[in-house]
């Protein structure tokens, strides 16, 4: 991909392939930026990200408590019944979601992408519940002892201790949204409001296709993906590996 991104138009089509550019043409990360709305797509997929990662790191912790911390009758019974859900594939929901949401007025608009976020996602519940559960009960019954209520405990004594696991949740989410292409190809139908998954795939569809040109947009869509993955390494790995561990 880096490769055709730096080529001229004639050696994207040469064979056998170019695999060292001769010239190297750095001008076509400027020139792909101006083909397409790049920036409109950005900004869209900016703000979805934004708010499907804060509706996240909202619901999934909050349940994740209730099935792990607190005790209630069925409890067990609602974690399986949660994680039956993620046997069913994407398919079999796509036309009743599509439906619901056409009734609601949402269609043409981020509502279908974001709202679902803010009722938990079962894998992210799952992977929060089994970090709790490596909590020592003793420090949520001390302060149930002082007085403290559930959502003080939750608050100020479980959130703190589980940085690494939502430091995961939300670089999992942000990986999910921003490589997202089903959902806006459902829900979005003009293409100001498209996302940059959505927007390349527009540009390949309708358009004469520069290769070189669609390689350089796609390496600049997918270069914030690899920062934020090298920047938060070290945090994933270690929300990975405490998690499920009880000492």
């Amino acid at each position: 991909m880096l490769s055709t991104a730096l080529k001229n138009l004639p050696q994207t089509v040469t064979f056998p392939p170019v695999w060292i550019p001769d010239p190297i043409v750095w001008d076509n990360f400027r020139e792909a930026i101006q083909t397409i709305p790049f920036f409109t797509y950005f900004k869209n997929t900016a703000f979805y990200v934004a708010f499907s990662i804060v509706g996240t790191l909202i619901s999934c912790p909050f349940v994740a408590y209730g099935l792990s911390m607190v005790r209630w009758p069925a409890r067990d019974s609602l974690l399986l019944l949660i994680l039956a859900t993620m046997m069913i594939p994407f398919p079999v929901t796509m036309v009743p979601l599509f439906i619901i949401f056409g009734k609601l007025g949402w269609i043409n608009t981020y509502a279908p992408l974001i709202v679902p976020t803010f009722f938990g996602t079962p894998f992210f519940i799952f992977l929060l519940r089994q970090f709790f559960m490596t909590i020592p009960p003793a420090l949520p019954d001390a302060a149930r002892i002082d007085g403290a209520s559930e959502l003080t405990i939750f608050a100020r004594v479980i959130l703190p201790l589980c940085k690494p696991a939502l430091g995961v949740v939300a670089l999992f989410q942000f990986l999910a949204s921003w490589n997202n292409f089903m959902g806006p190809l459902i829900y979005l139908m003009e293409e100001s409001k498209y996302p940059l998954s959505l927007g390349l795939q527009d540009y390949r569809s309708t358009y004469f296709v520069e290769w070189n040109l669609f390689m350089a947009a796609s390496t600049i869509v997918v270069v914030p993906t690899v920062i934020i993955f090298f920047i938060f390494q070290r945090r994933l790995i270690e929300g990975i590996h405490l998690t499920g561990i009880k000492e």
